[in-house]
């Protein structure tokens, strides 16, 4: 039978409604994979760096270019899915397709038959490489003890600095910071929080973003305070800045915290979202909607949320009016991760207690990595500044 214009008008709207139906559910079907791919620990980091050859007795290993490979300065390389470890130096020789760097030394696992492998910012693997005592010591959070490396400075009334990592990483990511703190008279402690694979996990097992981690960073400020400290200082790296800041704001223990000092820190999670979603080719906007999935007490058990992640809590920027010590913060232009947008409007908003140290050249919390001496120096001088203000 021939079709009358009211049908295939009828026809039209049934498909366009059709066709909007399958739109939408595709959209929230990636907002809900996006969402969970940002609250949910990964276990397991991809070898995403072809190794093209190696030479141990010439010490040299060439890699397949790469954005990584690329970078200067030192860096771990883990391999055979984290069964071997290597560390890397600089550049010696590279070309359109490869890059050539120095073997600073191999200390497990079988390098040379390995295929691919992945770079780290943490050039140590542990304390004791750095020649100073230490303690593994254990702090008692709400949710159960979490392993926590202390390194004491040599004076018994030193401040301490309480080292917090980012995310997808573990408290190695801070031992590049030992040297500069203790340099400085600080007394090191390089915690764990929950999820990070070694502190215990929360219900859901979940990230929170800085909105439920800092009640560990609160629990290692009472542990540092019952073991003598009277005046601290808190360092986070990426997400572990987002942490340290919400600890700043909410935590009880907060009155003897006397500086922050950031390294590629979290401070704009909507920033961040939108950026992670370009880089994944994600439509502009869909940011928004991930952070409503995920702060929505309807929708954020989609990602697994017991609880749902408040944005608003997290909005430094619109606090920070209420922090009243000084905040450093160091960011690469170029971070390439997390956004410097974040940084630059924090140090705007509170230009009388925050300096904003911007690099270029560095990727995300590889600034250590990229130029020691001038991290160290710098990271030093503020923790001194710290340590003998009134």
């Amino acid at each position: 039978m021939p079709r009358t214009p009211r049908r295939v008008a009828g026809f039209v709207i049934g498909a366009v409604g059709a066709l909007a139906f399958v739109g939408a559910a595709a959209v929230a079907a990636v907002t809900v994979v996006f969402a969970r791919r940002v609250v949910i620990p990964p276990r397991q980091r991809q070898e995403d760096v072809e190794i093209v050859s190696v030479d141990r007795d010439a010490g040299i290993i060439v890699l397949a270019s790469h954005p990584e490979s690329l970078m200067s300065g030192r860096y771990s390389f883990w391999f055979d899915s984290d069964a071997g470890h290597a560390r890397l130096g600089d550049i010696l020789a590279s070309d359109e397709d490869t890059v050539t760097r120095s073997l600073l030394s191999v200390d497990f696992g079988d390098l040379a038959g390995a295929e691919r492998g992945r770079f780290s910012g943490y050039l140590y693997l542990g304390p004791w490489e750095f020649g100073l005592p230490y303690d593994d010591v254990s702090i008692e959070t709400e949710l159960g003890p979490a392993p926590a490396w202390l390194v004491p400075a040599e004076a018994d009334d030193a401040p301490w600095a309480i080292l917090v990592h980012g995310r997808a990483v573990q408290r190695h990511e801070g031992l590049r910071a030992v040297r500069a703190v203790h340099d400085a008279g600080y007394t090191a402690l390089l915690i764990s929080y929950r999820n990070d694979g070694e502190a215990p996990e929360s219900g859901d097992g979940r990230y929170g973003l800085g909105d439920t981690e800092w009640a560990d960073v609160d629990a290692a400020i009472r542990f540092a305070r019952s073991h003598g400290a009277r005046d601290v200082v808190l360092l986070g790296w990426s997400m572990g800045g987002a942490i340290a800041l919400q600890t700043l704001l909410r935590s009880p223990e907060a009155d003897v915290v006397r500086g922050v000092v950031l390294d590629s820190p979290a401070i704009d999670w909507l920033d961040i979202l939108a950026f992670q979603g370009e880089l994944v080719g994600l439509p502009a906007g869909l940011s928004v909607t991930v952070a409503g999935t995920l702060s929505a007490h309807r929708l954020a058990a989609l990602a697994g949320l017991d609880e749902p992640i408040g944005f608003t809590r997290l909005d430094v920027v619109k606090a920070a009016g209420s922090f009243t010590v000084p905040i450093h913060v160091l960011h690469s232009v170029d971070d390439g991760y997390v956004p410097i947008t974040g940084s630059r409007r924090l140090a705007e908003a509170r230009p009388d207690i925050v300096t904003l140290d911007e690099w270029t050249g560095a990727l995300h919390t590889k600034l250590w990595n990229d130029d020691a001496e001038r991290w160290e120096q710098g990271v030093a001088a503020v923790l001194t500044r710290l340590r003998d203000a009134p």
